[in-house]
C-alpha cells in the first residue's frame, strides 16, 4: 500500500541541476530545428522561473528523449553548456602564434580571460566548441597580418565581434547568432585587426549534435 504522506514527484522542488538539464535539452531542440528562437526563449524563461519538477516536465513533453551517455564516446566527458563552461581552473596558455606556420587549440581546453592570437603569414585555428572559460567575460585579441585566424564557436555562448579589416576581412560566418543564451553563459569578445589577411568567426555544431542529427536522418530514411 502506498504511503499518502510521500509527496508526488511533480511537487518536489527543482534544483539548479534539474533546470540546467532542461535548458540543455531546449538548446539541443533549437539547434535541431524543433523549436523556433521565440519558442526557445519563452521556454527558457519558464525553466529559470520554475520551482518544481512538475513545472519543468511540460517544457520537454513534445520533444524526443536525448540519447543516453552510451551514445557518447567512452573517452569523452558529458558535454557542458552555458554557464557550466565557466570554471575555477588555470588557463591552458594565454596566446597562439603562427609565424609562417600553423597553430591550433581545440578539444577540451580552458581559455584565459584575455587570449592573444597573432598570425603572420600563417594560420591559427581556435575551436571553442568544447572549451571552458576562467571568466564569464573573455576577450580574444585576434590579429592577422597576411595570415588567417579561424575561431569556431558553439550555439550556447554569446559572441561579439568588433574587429577591423584593412585590405582584409573580419567577419562572422555560419548563420545568424543565437538570440537567446541562458543567464550566466560566457560572453566572448573578438577584437583586433586583419591586415591583408582574414579573421573568421564561424558557428558550427558540436560533434554530439552532428552525430544526433545524422542518426535522426538515418531513422527517417
Amino acid at each position: 500500500m502506498s504511503d499518502s504522506s510521500l509527496p508526488d514527484r511533480s511537487e518536489m522542488r527543482a534544483s539548479d541541476a534539474d533546470r540546467d538539464r532542461v535548458a540543455a535539452r531546449l538548446r539541443e531542440a533549437l539547434a535541431e530545428g524543433r523549436l523556433t528562437p521565440d519558442e526557445h526563449s519563452e521556454r527558457l524563461d519558464a525553466v529559470y522561473n520554475s520551482k518544481t519538477l512538475g513545472e519543468l516536465a511540460p517544457l520537454l513533453r513534445d520533444l524526443p528523449e536525448t540519447p543516453d551517455s552510451a551514445d557518447l564516446p567512452l573517452d569523452s566527458p558529458r558535454p557542458v553548456y552555458g554557464r557550466e563552461r565557466v570554471v575555477d581552473a588555470a588557463p591552458d596558455g594565454h596566446f597562439s602564434l603562427a609565424l609562417m606556420g600553423a597553430a591550433e587549440r581545440s578539444g577540451h581546453w580552458t581559455v584565459a580571460r584575455t587570449y592573444q592570437a597573432l598570425a603572420v603569414m600563417g594560420g591559427i585555428k581556435l575551436d571553442l566548441r568544447e572549451a571552458r572559460f576562467t571568466s564569464r567575460e573573455t576577450t580574444i585579441v585576434a590579429n592577422a597580418l597576411m595570415g588567417g585566424i579561424e575561431i569556431i564557436v558553439p550555439d550556447d555562448i554569446e559572441v561579439r565581434v568588433n574587429g577591423i579589416g584593412v585590405m582584409g576581412a573580419y567577419e562572422v560566418k555560419g548563420g545568424a547568432p543565437n538570440s537567446v543564451v541562458e543567464p550566466g553563459a560566457p560572453v566572448v569578445r573578438v577584437v583586433g585587426v586583419a591586415l591583408m589577411g582574414g579573421v573568421e568567426v564561424i558557428r558550427k555544431r558540436r560533434k554530439h549534435q552532428k552525430d544526433r542529427r545524422n542518426r535522426e536522418l538515418d531513422q527517417g530514411d
